[in-house]
């Protein structure tokens, strides 16, 4: 009966709340489990133990989050070896990587390669999983691809999290927490019965904390000395409906505000840019001895505001119709969500006022989402069969925009005139005036070289640099829109073929259609410095001859004057561009895995799964050369990138040890992407290429162990990766004009790919006397040294690091209160999560080939080098009721 069936099914969450990975805190609503044969997933869509699932899983139930101290996706990191949580521009761009492969987050066409799914709702960019995620009965990470299971296809796996349902027990929860860094939160749920068959659950909470980052802010107009504060509020209702034993309904509603700053970054290397920024009033970290690296700091510079904004609704229902006479059941799962966050940002990260977008709703994107789900599933004595269907609707609305400081124009004339001076013996002087010399329309090869020799200081006369240079304000507004409607068919259906052996076959089909139009608009005179220049190339190489450059070497010089003046923010050729592409694709995926069970201990399995992810649109400004115009200013003719698949195989062994006491499971894989879409930022714009070929090779290996102390659990994870590069070259890529900034790439280890990653979680819990009892959970995770940037420049390398959470509890026997003593990042570890080149600071890519085989030479490395920082040491203390 369905009265019945939910109520197991919420003593089998209860279970799984102590189980691997992470134990029962001394708040814990049940006791904690046993043995091995306790621990309860849901990965296949029923329950079923651990130890019978032919597939990698990590399932963490909310004793284990709250020990570690995990309230979002980027915290779940330390209880997952080979898994990674990035953010960086905004916490809007977060990605999440397993086993080395994901999706870079700051481009809204690109689809996530790690998916996100909450209570059966697919969320399809991973920043939307950013947040607190309220109560949770657990979280359930899915290595490999996935799809026949789950509404949404995925290539590298699946986070799915499944919160508390509402109970007909009536109960309340609250917490108050206090820390560092002026931390503090309230948060409480209540839930019961409102008639014999509903139940209700509601959930709110409130979390603020001032920034991690120190903010020097110059001159301003910035007035905010921090960086990446907390300040949100979140509302979650439930109602379960229970119509008759064979039917149960469960609408959920959700909303999440966030009103914050963030991100800058701070400067791991400053390069020989540094005197222009200070020439122009701006400051920055100061550079090294030969402009080596920096020692790590978390003070940032910046004058203009980085406030951030973001909203998140959305509704579902999940209708479960049992058909006893099938021994079946029929599953309707539908949704509508919207997501929308803008954000203002300062583009050079110091307090020159270079480049910066305003936090005015010119910058963003909002997402909305409808999806509808059908599942029939039920089993025989030998066949466990599924079938299903999945529909989405989903519309992409970004905004880009670029406003000009007062310091754009004398700086980028600072850096063209040293790239000259250098280039002419020291003839043509540095100086800030010389864009006007260069843009002047109809000039001369005599005037630019009476102009460049003054360096455009004369204010009268024929050699005043008269040209016109980049206006203050407002410069760029472009507007995207993204329609994505997909349909999908999957099966996926197990066969015990005998008692020893199950045979499991998976099917989808997807078929995805999606539009992109768009406006690309420059506003006032943008682009005219731009157009000026690109009159005057003859002219350049002209005067550029006179001063002592031989033809060739003028030539190349004047072509990349132009460009310099030419960046997608200034070019006139995206001035009121307009955008129309649409494109179709179908596709077969699946899996098939066979399993045999040698005894009730030991298991072994073996699987292939083909995974897909769609192709999608880069919505941003991109540009290279062309057969037709070597200067690489030319607008791409399209945005699309083509759809990523993988074959991904596994082999793996389930072990359950010592009168079932241990867990202990290894599985090896091996993984290879085609088309793997890969989102670089090349310090001017982001760009998406589909790189031929990415292997990713290694064994996982997961352990728990219930020890004969009362109280006491170990567990941990090993994950060793080996996530390659394929060798390829400029002919193998849409885009051969990206392949310099790509070069490091070939035969290469990806970024956010250790070679080791490792977890390790101890829990110890028992009564003291007089009533109490108490808790001990420390979490820890470590990491080989890996590099931050997907363009690989040797600057962005993050050493070999460990994290460790810990909390220290003190409550009631009763389970009535319980009082955490708490810390992240208990060591205080530094770190970078991602390293970027700073916009317009010196270039790391050559334009020709250097001895080592690549366009990079470490001697000629001339780029300031920027990073988003890891969290330091927080710490607080928490109190809980619940009655």
């Amino acid at each position: 009966m369905r009265l019945n069936h939910i109520l197991r099914s919420t003593a089998s969450a209860a279970v799984v709340g102590a189980v691997a990975f992470g134990f029962a805190g001394a708040a814990a609503a049940q006791e904690g489990p046993t043995t091995v044969d306790d621990i309860i997933v849901t990965a296949q869509k029923r329950e079923q133990s651990l130890q019978d699932v032919p597939i990698v899983v990590t399932t963490l139930s909310q004793e284990a989050l709250d020990g570690a101290g995990v309230r979002d996706i980027k915290d779940l990191q330390i209880l997952t070896p080979g898994m990674t949580v990035t953010s960086t521009q905004s916490e809007t761009s977060t990605t999440a990587r397993i086993r080395g492969v994901g999706t870079v987050g700051d481009n809204p066409g690109l689809e996530s390669s790690v998916g996100v799914v909450i209570d059966g709702v697919y969320r399809s960019r991973n920043g939307v999983g950013f947040g607190d995620l309220g109560e949770l009965s657990r979280i359930e990470v899915l290595k490999g691809p996935q799809g026949t299971l789950f509404g949404k296809n995925t290539s590298a796996g699946v986070i799915n999290i499944i919160s508390e349902a509402p109970s007909f027990t009536p109960g309340f929860n609250a917490e108050a927490t206090y820390g560092n860094f002026g931390a503090w939160g309230i948060a409480g749920s209540v839930t019961g019965p409102i008639t014999d068959k509903i139940a209700g659950r509601l959930y709110m909470a409130k979390r603020e904390r001032d920034g991690f980052y120190d903010v020097i802010t110059g001159s301003g107009p910035r007035q905010e000395t921090d960086d990446q504060n907390q300040d949100f509020w979140t509302a979650r209702g439930q109602l379960l409906i229970l119509p008759s034993d064979d039917v149960s309904i469960r609408l959920i509603a959700d909303y999440s505000k966030r009103d914050e700053y963030c991100c800058v970054s701070t400067q791991v290397r400053t390069g020989p840019t540094y005197p222009f920024i200070t020439a122009v009033g701006g400051q920055q970290a100061a550079p090294a001895p030969g402009f080596g690296e920096l020692p790590f700091s978390r003070t940032a510079y910046a004058n203009r505001g980085t406030g951030q904004e973001m909203e998140d609704m959305g509704f579902s229902a999940e209708a479960n119709i049992d058909i006893p006479s099938w021994n079946a059941t029929f599953t309707s799962l539908s949704s509508w969500r919207n997501w929308s966050g803008v954000n203002g940002m300062d583009l050079d990260y110091t307090t020159a006022d270079i480049l910066y977008r305003e936090n005015d709703g010119g910058y963003g994107f909002e997402l909305e989402n409808l999806t509808q789900e059908f599942r029939l599933a039920g089993s025989t004595d030998r066949l466990d069969w599924l079938v299903g269907a999945f529909a989405t609707r989903e519309n992409i609305n970004r905004a880009d925009s670029y406003w000009y400081g007062a310091g754009y124009t004398p700086f980028l004339s600072l850096l063209i005139s040293s790239q000259l001076n250098a280039g002419s013996g020291g003839a043509i002087p540095i100086r800030p005036g010389i864009i006007g010399c260069l843009t002047r329309p109809g000039t001369t090869a005599q005037f630019l070289a009476g102009c460049l020799a003054q360096g455009g200081s004369a204010t009268t006369g024929p050699t005043a640099p008269s040209g016109p240079g980049f206006g203050v304000g407002h410069g760029v507004q472009d507007h995207y829109s993204q329609t994505t409607e997909s349909f999908a068919l999957f099966t996926n259906n197990t066969w015990r073929v005998t008692d020893k052996f199950d045979l499991t076959l998976g099917l989808r089909y997807t078929l995805d259609d999606k539009r992109l139009l768009g406006v690309q608009d420059n506003l006032g005179t943008n682009g005219a410095a731009c157009g000026g220049a690109l009159g005057n190339v003859g002219a350049m190489t002209g005067a550029l001859m006179g001063a002592g450059l031989n033809q060739a070497t003028a030539q190349a010089t004047a072509g990349r004057l132009a460009a310099n003046l030419c960046l997608p923010w200034a070019n006139p050729l995206f001035d009121n561009r307009r955008i129309s592409e649409s494109h179709d694709n179908g596709e077969l995926s699946g899996t098939i895995k066979g399993s045999y069970r040698f005894n009730d201990s030991v298991m072994a399995y073996a699987s292939y799964a083909r995974g897909y992810k769609s192709f999608g649109y880069n919505m941003d400004r991109v540009q290279g050369p062309t057969a037709t115009n070597p200067l690489p200013i030319t607008p791409n003719n399209s945005l699309l990138f083509p759809s990523e698949t993988v074959d991904s195989y596994e082999i793996g062994l389930k072990n359950t040890l010592f009168n079932r006491s241990v867990l202990f499971n290894i599985t090896y894989f091996n993984q290879k992407f085609e088309d793997f879409q890969l989102n670089t930022f090349l310090g001017t714009a982001f760009v998406v290429e589909s790189i031929p070929e990415l292997t990713s090779e290694g064994v996982d290996a997961d352990f728990v162990w219930f020890t004969p102390v009362e109280g006491l659990s170990l567990s941990g994870g090993v994950t060793y990766t080996d996530t390659k590069y394929g060798d390829f070259t400029a002919a193998d890529l849409t885009n051969p004009g990206n392949f310099p900034q790509l070069s490091l790439l070939p035969g290469s280890r990806a970024s956010f790919a250790p070679e080791w990653s490792a977890t390790a979680s101890v829990a110890f819990d028992r009564s003291i006397g007089a009533g109490l009892k108490m808790g001990l959970n420390l979490s820890a995770k470590y990491s080989t040294e890996f590099n931050t940037g997907s363009d690989l420049l040797p600057y962005k390398m993050q050493d070999a690091m460990t994290l460790l959470n810990g909390r220290v509890t003190l409550g009631s026997e009763d389970e009535r209160w319980a009082l955490d003593l708490w810390a992240q990042n208990l060591t205080d570890e530094e770190y970078k999560q991602v390293a970027i080149n700073a916009p317009m600071q010196g270039s790391a890519f050559q334009t020709t080939v250097q001895p080592n085989g690549t366009y990079y030479n470490p001697a000629l490395d001339t780029q300031t080098y920027n990073a988003f920082m890891g969290q330091p040491r927080t710490y607080g203390v928490t109190l809980r009721v619940r009655y």
